[in-house]
């Protein structure tokens, strides 16, 4: 048996370079280089933004966690001096700015003491109880219980 004769009994013949396959194959490939074109303009344009925001005075945070104030930006050699605390400063590279730190970023902040959360008993000396009010009440209270 020849090839040539395996060929003419091929019961499936060929539908040539247009195919229902070839044409799906070829559209998810335009799809993926399309999607991947897309993140990259998504992820330059993110980058540029952040980069207008980047001024000395600006609280921001480093890729490794460190945050701080820039003090100075050397375009040179992409380089920032961050001051970590007061008198303490760092030099870090340009890419490493992860985020900068808004003020409406600093509003969501919880406070490090519970002051803020506690009432202030001054403004609100008419609904609070006296120490022999509030010994009456429970009196009250367990009497009813038995």
């Amino acid at each position: 048996m020849s090839f040539s004769s395996i060929l003419a009994n091929d019961p499936a013949p060929q539908a040539g370079f247009l195919s229902p396959m070839n044409l799906l194959l070829f559209a998810m490939f335009g799809l993926l280089i399309f999607m991947m074109v897309r993140k990259q303009k998504k992820t330059k344009a993110a980058a540029q933004e952040q980069r207008s925001k980047l001024a000395p005075g600006v609280e921001m945070m480093t890729n490794f966690g460190l945050f701080g104030k820039v003090l100075a930006i050397d375009e040179e050699e992409n380089k920032i001096l961050l001051e970590i605390s007061p008198g303490t400063t760092a030099t870090v590279h340009r890419q490493t700015v992860a985020k900068i730190i808004t003020a409406a970023d600093e509003e969501t902040i919880v406070p490090d003491d519970a002051s803020s959360l506690t009432l202030n008993l001054d403004k609100a000396s008419e609904s609070v109880e006296s120490v022999e009010d509030s010994i009456e009440r429970l009196k009250n209270e367990n009497n009813k219980d038995n």
